[in-house]
């Protein structure tokens, strides 16, 4: 017997695609500007402020956040894990042949498909835990590892308890954080602070897919934002060919 009760289908939100546009099109100018300086020479005064690293990272978090909201609309986060964790590698390969002084160990994509995978294994855990209790939650956890990269329990360099220099030696732990001196990667990000700015956007997609968010949420403000945030994967993976192709043209040389 049918339910006198439609079920009320899910309703994109416009606002998750702009704000997720908007952040993959800040890190194609970040990455445009960076090959600038450190590729061709051309000096970009900015790049080397500190403030600029701080807004670099806050929109990096946001993407992250918003990609954890979207765990909320997606049936197989374990498989679309597994998909971008692949096409990471594969960057990680080609960056390796073709730019070896500039190797990617483990970027956006790296991050963000361990991220879904460890979601989608402890969903079912993780949920038990009301929104209310683990986004603050998820902040502390945050601020506690932020200064992991740095040596530090704590939420920068020299702010926190140090750690034992032997765990950072061990060489294979930088997926989380801990890296050797002289660790290089052009595109880093580890799964301790990070993960907890994913879990907490998770728990407030609860919200997005329940139809709890306010109206102008759900609508689309800005159509090319809206389409940028609908292609973020398309968008990284050929940024930055189009940027080589381009400077090629422009300099003569890669």
């Amino acid at each position: 017997m049918e339910s006198s009760e439609a079920v009320k289908p899910r309703r994109r939100a416009g606002l998750m695609d702009e704000v997720r546009g908007f952040c993959i099109l800040c890190m194609v100018f970040y990455h445009a500007m960076f090959d600038l300086n450190y590729t061709y020479g051309i000096s970009i005064p900015i790049m080397f402020d500190g403030w600029f690293g701080i807004v670099r990272d806050i929109f990096a978090g946001m993407f992250m956040f918003i990609s954890g909201m979207a765990c909320r609309y997606s049936r197989n986060n374990a498989k679309r894990g597994i998909q971008c964790f692949f096409l990471g590698m594969i960057i990680t390969f080609v960056f390796a042949f073709f730019a070896p002084n500039a190797p990617i160990l483990f970027g956006i994509l790296h991050f963000m498909g361990i991220s879904m995978m460890i979601y989608a294994i402890s969903e079912k855990q993780l949920l038990k835990i009301p929104a209310k209790v683990a986004v603050p939650l998820c902040a502390v956890l945050f601020l506690l590892t932020r200064g992991i990269s740095e040596g530090y329990l704590g939420p920068a360099k020299g702010i926190g308890i140090a750690l034992p220099r032997v765990i950072y030696d061990a060489g294979l732990l930088f997926p989380l954080g801990f890296i050797q001196s002289g660790f290089q990667s052009m595109d880093y990000f580890p799964l301790l602070p990070w993960l907890f700015v994913f879990i907490a956007g998770a728990y407030i997609g609860g919200y997005a897919v329940e139809d709890k968010m306010p109206e102008f949420f759900y609508k689309t403000h800005c159509k090319p934002l809206a389409v940028c945030g609908r292609y973020t994967l398309w968008i990284y993976i050929l940024h930055q060919p189009i940027l080589m192709a381009l400077y090629l043209l422009i300099f003569g040389h890669i």
